[in-house]
């Protein structure tokens, strides 16, 4: 068996993707591990940049099946490795932390995942800043146990195995807390290292246009979509209490309908209207006290209420077999990669 496979998810990750595979091929060197890029039907020259290296590439059949937790997957599926490594097309890997975390892992058999720090490298996104600043309020002891590990990490393959699956083909995001809380069930420990792990390239977009990019992707549902997995894989209780974006959705559903009973019950119209807007006002006021900030509060705020409206909409959203095989066809392989470069007429099968 290969002793660490490293797959990269992408999607039109063009101007990322190299930075990535280089990475990947420096930390697997040491160890003769392979790098799996797993595509999920990029538009722009991805792919074209992906084959010239050797590394298996593969892609998804049917792009319109496209979300987060089908890319690591369908990248499982090809690998060979003891221990796999799921990194996202726009990180950069340290080859010095995957030494670390499989010498952590080979020391400790009761630790399924090993995880590290995210180095946000582009911060002019609201998001961002809110997820760098948010990493860093949950960092904890070097070493200690966490819920998930969120940003990538290395994993077993007896855990991944004893789980049935890597990825959650269903989900648009909280695929690593979904795998995190279905590897805690079966007694498995993650932990995460105070040392860097990527470096992460996030998207050039402004605050507003990223947010209606991830409303046309369909990331939104990812709410409604962990909250029905969690019902399903039966750890229901430790989503509601380890999500904080599921109370805040739930809360937001709760919010306005008790608004409007309260408002309906005012003795005047104008009271009544006072009300409203005092509702509508108060969300706002109170994330902008908190984040000192008043365009990031107004972010949260907006977040709050189309999360809630798609978390309405993710939890019926129908659901495949996550376990079962994810179509795909390869685009080349790392044997034909080394070849082309002595063949460069050389067409693979």
């Amino acid at each position: 068996m290969t002793k660490v496979s490293i797959v990269i998810k992408t999607l039109n990750e063009e101007g990322n993707v190299s930075r990535a595979i280089e990475s990947a091929l420096r930390a697997v060197a040491p160890h003769g591990g392979e790098v799996i890029v797993a595509d999920s039907g990029s538009t722009d020259r991805t792919v074209e940049t992906a084959v010239r290296y050797p590394v298996l590439v593969v892609q998804l059949s049917d792009p319109e099946q496209r979300c987060c937790g089908i890319g690591p997957q369908l990248g499982f599926q090809h690998s060979n490795g003891e221990y796999i490594y799921v990194l996202d097309g726009d990180m950069e890997l340290d080859a010095g932390f995957l030494q670390e975390a499989i010498e952590l892992l080979e020391r400790e058999p009761s630790i399924g995942g090993v995880g590290g720090i995210v180095r946000e490298m582009r911060l002019e996104n609201l998001e961002f800043e809110n997820r760098a600043r948010h990493f860093l309020r949950r960092q904890v002891k070097n070493g200690s146990d966490v819920d998930c590990l969120t940003g990538g990490g290395l994993y077993r393959r007896a855990a991944i195995e004893e789980v049935s699956y890597l990825s959650d083909r269903n989900l648009h995001g909280f695929e690593e807390y979904d795998l995190g809380a279905r590897l805690r069930a079966r007694g498995w420990r993650l932990v995460r290292l105070e040392n860097r792990a990527v470096d992460h390239y996030s998207y050039g977009l402004s605050t507003y246009r990223l947010l209606w990019y991830r409303i046309r992707a369909g990331r939104l549902l990812a709410l409604g979509e962990i909250l029905r997995a969690a019902i399903e894989g039966k750890y229901l209780k430790n989503a509601l209490v380890e999500l904080r974006p599921i109370r805040f959705a739930i809360g937001t559903l709760l919010y306005w309908p008790i608004a409007g009973l309260l408002a309906l019950v005012m003795p005047s119209t104008g009271g009544m209207i006072g009300l409203l807007i005092f509702a509508a006002a108060l969300p706002t006021a109170a994330m902008t006290a908190r984040s000192g900030s008043l365009k990031a509060g107004a972010y949260s705020v907006a977040v709050w209420h189309l999360t809630a409206i798609n978390l309405l909409l993710g939890v019926f959203r129908a659901r495949k077999p996550p376990a079962a095989l994810v179509k795909s066809r390869i685009l080349r392989t790392a044997a034909d990669a080394a070849t082309s470069r002595t063949d460069p007429n050389r067409v693979p099968a």
